[in-house]
């Protein structure tokens, strides 16, 4: 799925987030109910506001699962079976929902990395970040 160097870039940016995941989660998802109003259906408990309690934690738990991911990047299906079977099968989220999300992460880290969140760091972010949706969407069929 990703090069050596994609890897890289992943990794790179991963690490540039860490310890700061619920703050970036809390401000993604901020962005996506802006954004994109009807995303917010799944989420009427959570507040407008991104240092509301409930956006920090969803927002954390968004990141963590990212977390897994990234360190799993040879086996994202198993490292995300749970989520997957969580997203399609419980919680029937809308898989068109995903690739939004991803918009608007990718924003998140442009406004706060500006110069460290290269060309090729987006690109492997954006090929990382399908994969996942991807994954997520499976159990769906």
């Amino acid at each position: 799925m990703l090069s050596a160097q994609e890897r890289a870039h992943v990794a790179q940016v991963w690490h540039l987030i860490a310890g700061h995941e619920a703050h970036f989660g809390a401000e993604l998802l901020l962005r996506l109910f802006t954004v994109y109003p009807s995303t917010k259906t799944y989420f009427p408990h959570l507040g407008t506001c991104q240092d509301q309690e409930h956006l920090l934690s969803h927002g954390q738990r968004i990141l963590a699962a990212v977390g897994v991911a990234v360190q799993h990047l040879d086996n994202l299906c198993a490292a995300l079976s749970p989520l997957a079977d969580l997203h399609g099968q419980v919680l029937r989220v809308d898989p068109s929902n995903f690739p939004l999300l991803i918009q608007c992460f990718h924003v998140v880290l442009a406004s706060h990395l500006q110069d460290e969140f290269t060309v090729e760091m987006q690109a492997a972010r954006d090929k990382f970040l399908t994969g996942v949706a991807v994954v997520l969407t499976e159990k769906y069929r």
